[in-house]
């Protein structure tokens, strides 16, 4: 089986095909399509900054209220629920149907790998609500512009404020801290250097660590959003990676400096070329290929739509081996693709269809939404996703999704428009003896052939 570059950039680069889509040609239709305004830049049905901000005042208060066993406590919590349910159903609608409708599902898969690059996990209800206005407002708007830009959006975003503790990094030798008598935080400066930036294997010390961190001190948030508090920031100069940022007083022009120099730094480069090859491609990364993309990246001075171009133009980026399983929220998107849902099926379906239908199979499959273990993200290894429980869990939910579209599908039809030329013989001859239209299409969805990208 080979396949075209087509099938590739619709498989490997996007979420599959739609019945309704014409794939991506190569390279340059990818990078075209890129290059277009985001129409989901200015959505509509996504609440507000502030509404979630509201919310969580909301939340504050009940909370406050159970906690005195004050006789208003019940129906305070009820409020805040009903606030909450409003906001995470307007969430859970464009979660999915943004890549399901997706014209150019490359940003969409894009945006998936942003957002685990700097990964962002909330489990307290009060703050799960503003994860999807990071991921409209600190990486949407910088997927096809400068690295550096999405950087500062997200270290200065208030859910990455929040996750990692920064909200609440006071510097010692402040005016706040001398008072308080509270600590440094460093998750927020480690994961900068180690995870968003450098890279694990980069040749930093716990000083930078630290130092950094001190720089970072002051970054907090209010019901505007960011806020840069003086009064909590370690006065004097900082010292990172043998640069000197900052003077006497804290100032939020020296961590912008610190942190253009970071996106900077060949380490940099090299760690987010080898990041967009292992997610995309899978395998170990050639040589050659990470050179590539981390010189356009240099060159560029971190211009990410250069960094793809060098990404995509290599030869490397077209090998005909599928690498890599779906995870669990591809697949979901991919299978949805694949039956052609349209917008107004997302309009229709209440907060319960939603956990019943996208959130729960999730859980099932081993990927619970915006949830990974750790601040390094998902896992890129096929082996961690294609597992008994995991593949079993993906047969139903493939399977009750073929139930309610064999109606109005041929399954041979089903499998050319769900694969095109991506599928194998021994697949066609299965589809084409199934006893059922349902169980064609439920074929279609379980097999190697759709799971692979």
């Amino acid at each position: 089986m080979t396949l075209s570059q087509a099938a590739l950039a619709e498989i490997r680069y996007g979420y599959g095909f739609r019945p309704d889509r014409k794939p991506a040609p190569g390279p340059n239709a990818l990078l075209a399509g890129l290059a277009k305004p985001d129409p989901y830049l200015t959505e509509t049905d996504i609440p507000s900054f502030a509404e979630r901000i509201a919310y969580r005042e909301v939340q504050t208060e009940a909370n406050k209220a159970r906690s005195k066993q004050a006789a208003n406590a019940k129906e305070l919590l009820k409020n805040a629920r009903g606030v909450r349910e409003k906001i995470i159903v307007q969430d859970f609608r464009a979660l999915f149907s943004q890549p399901v409708l997706a014209w150019v599902p490359f940003r969409e898969r894009l945006m998936a790998f942003w957002a685990d690059h700097f990964t962002v996990s909330m489990r307290v209800n009060r703050d799960t609500v503003l994860m999807m206005d990071y991921l409209q407002n600190a990486i949407r708007p910088h997927v096809a512009g400068r690295f550096g830009d999405m950087l500062e959006a997200v270290v200065t975003h208030p859910a990455m404020l929040i996750y990692l503790g920064q909200a609440n990094s006071i510097g010692p030798g402040s005016v706040a801290g001398k008072r308080r008598g509270v600590g440094l935080n460093e998750n927020l400066a480690r994961e900068v250097l180690e995870l968003h930036t450098l890279g694990v294997s980069a040749s930093y010390s716990q000083a930078d660590v630290r130092e950094f961190a001190e720089l970072l001190t002051g970054f907090t948030f209010d019901k505007d959003g960011f806020r840069f508090r003086q009064r909590f920031a370690e006065p004097g100069a900082e010292t990172v990676l043998g640069k000197s940022y900052g003077g006497e007083a804290a100032d939020l022009a020296a961590v912008k400096a610190a942190l253009r120099d970071l996106s900077l730094r060949e380490e940099t480069a090299r760690h987010l070329a080898t990041k967009l090859i292992v997610h995309f491609i899978g395998g170990e990364p050639v040589p050659e290929h990470v050179d590539a993309i981390a010189e356009a990246y240099l060159s560029s001075e971190g211009d990410l739509m250069a960094t793809y171009r060098a990404f995509l133009d290599h030869p490397e980026a077209w090998v005909p081996e599928l690498r890599k399983a779906k995870q669990p929220f591809d697949y979901i998107v991919s299978s949805l693709r694949a039956v052609g849902l349209k917008k107004k099926h997302f309009r229709e379906f209440k907060l319960r269809e939603y956990r019943r239908f996208f959130i729960q199979p999730l859980i099932n499959m081993g990927q619970p939404l915006m949830q990974p273990n750790g601040p390094d993200g998902w896992s890129e290894d096929p082996a961690d996703w294609i597992t008994p429980a995991g593949l079993t869990a993906r047969i139903h939910w493939g399977n009750a999704l073929a139930q309610r579209h064999a109606k109005s599908s041929d399954p041979r039809k089903f499998l050319k428009e769900a694969l095109r030329d991506a599928s194998s013989d021994d697949l066609r001859l299965a589809v084409s003896r199934a006893e059922t239209k349902h169980e064609g299409i439920a074929i279609t969805l379980a097999s190697p052939d759709f799971n692979r990208r």
